[in-house]
């Protein structure tokens, strides 16, 4: 005879989580659902089990407006899945005004299944706040004691003294293996829904450690950055003006070391650019227009003739090529998990490159020994890392965060042949949506500058790995 009993929507739910509050709210729907068929059963089979007169129209429509309230509350909740605490709160009165209409026209407080307004309390103790709570149990008092005072006399015929076998002690136990059940259902999935909600927490809590640490190394890369420029750019005009001069340009030997200078210092400044980009402050500036397959194609002819290694394939499946904007820090993603691969299978690997709705899937495996379980566990966490070096393991954790910033994810596992680890698989996905440019944009190739700034929204898209 109860009428509605919200399930699972505790009060991490009045956060701006859209997903659980969805969820929520559908196991709200389907336990109204159950509240109308048990109110069906109950009302059969009081009136044809037991032969006790019910004011069955008045009661049908208690229950078509119970089935009417779940009903918007679907098309509602489908358009707007967030719940607070006041909707809650709406709801339960709701519930309470249910009850209390079948209980008036069912015997009132007489009725076993008066004692479900305890439910609603302690459910309303878990999932509100404590104002909430409080006017609950004022309301469902303020009821019960109205339903001893007034409601519609049911017929039970006087047998108390029949002990289990008395139909009011029946009713009364009914009622408490239906709230003991309940309450039990209630209070595991509110468990489980509070856990899971303590597990996200705890992980955007890491997340936010992990990106404000991306902010100290880039203030750090930033300082040193603009410590190193001056000495270097002043270095660079003396070795330019020494080159110049009779002293030197007439002697061979010293003009081999002041090229040999030079390329040093022109390793100094491509050692800070890369701090830079690996803190995540990678210049806009380096935001080339260009199109998907060339990029890719750009990439593995690059790394194939500057790393040592003895075999590289590079498979693309892509298909019908796209106009895109690729910013270095992408490039610089793709080839930190090649080089790792590398490291670990130094004569041959593998690129795949795919394309399915919309999301760019990039695959590198090697055959190498592969990832150790705890490693597995940690991907993505700075400082894990096999290797023995100072500082080691910020690799895979700046391509998990470039490729979280643009909406994409980074996946690794080993594989096996004949139970043996055969080597390892990290997957890059990437929403295309991320790089792609505007529609309008001119094809690379149709005679518009491949160095052109690519389009706002792109940009936009960019900036968000720095």
């Amino acid at each position: 005879m109860d009428g509605l009993f919200p399930l699972g929507l505790d009060k991490s739910s009045r956060t701006p989580d859209r997903a659980a509050g969805h969820k929520n709210m559908l196991q709200l729907i389907q336990l109204r659902w159950i509240a109308v068929f048990g109110q069906i059963t109950t009302i059969i089979v009081v009136i044809f089990g037991f032969d006790i007169h019910l004011p069955l129209p008045h009661m049908l429509e208690v229950l078509a407006c119970l089935i009417a309230f779940n009903i918007g509350s679907h098309l509602r909740w489908h358009e707007r899945p967030f719940v607070t605490n006041r909707e809650l709160f709406l709801a339960l009165l709701v519930d309470v005004a249910t009850l209390t209409a079948q209980l008036y026209l069912s015997g009132g407080a007489t009725n076993p299944f008066a004692f479900l307004y305890l439910l609603q309390i302690i459910i309303s103790a878990v999932l509100l706040a404590a104002w909430s709570t409080w006017t609950i149990v004022v309301i469902t008092s303020l009821c019960f004691a109205g339903l001893s005072q007034f409601s519609i006399p049911l017929s039970l015929p006087p047998d108390h003294g029949n002990g289990v076998f008395s139909l009011y002690v029946e009713g009364m136990l009914i009622c408490f293996i239906l709230i003991a059940a309940l309450l039990a259902i209630f209070i595991t999935r509110i468990s489980s829904i509070r856990r899971a909600g303590d597990a996200q927490l705890a992980a955007l809590r890491q997340r936010a450690a992990e990106e404000d640490h991306i902010v100290r190394m880039g203030l750090l890369a930033s300082g040193a950055a603009h410590e190193l420029g001056t000495p270097l750019a002043t270095l660079s005009v003396i070795l330019g003006d020494w080159r110049r001069m009779p002293e030197f340009s007439s002697n061979p030997e010293l003009l081999e070391e002041i090229s040999e200078m030079q390329i040093q210092l022109q390793r100094c400044k491509t050692i800070v650019s890369g701090v830079l980009l690996s803190a995540g402050e990678a210049r806009g500036e380096s935001s080339v227009k260009t199109t998907l397959n060339t990029f890719l194609s750009d990439i593995a002819e690059e790394f194939r003739t500057t790393r040592p290694i003895v075999a590289f394939d590079f498979e693309n499946h892509i298909g019908q090529d796209m106009p895109v904007a690729f910013d270095s820090a992408l490039k610089q993603m793709i080839c930190n998990v090649l080089d790792n691969a590398l490291e670990a299978s130094p004569r041959w690997l593998r690129l795949t490159a795919t394309r399915e709705e919309g999301i760019l899937n990039l695959i590198v495996d090697d055959t190498g020994p592969g990832f150790v379980p705890g490693m597995l566990d940690q991907l993505g966490k700075p400082y894990q890392s096999t290797k023995g070096k100072t500082g080691g393991g910020l690799g895979l954790f700046f391509v998990v965060n470039v490729a979280r910033k643009l909406g994409g994810a980074v996946t690794a596992h080993n594989r096996e042949e004949d139970g043996i680890i055969a080597g390892a698989t990290v997957s890059l996905t990437l929403p295309l949506s991320a790089i792609s440019l505007e529609a309008d944009a001119p094809a690379v190739g149709d005679g518009a500058d491949t160095q052109k700034n690519p389009s706002e929204s792109t940009k936009e898209n960019l900036q968000h790995v720095h």
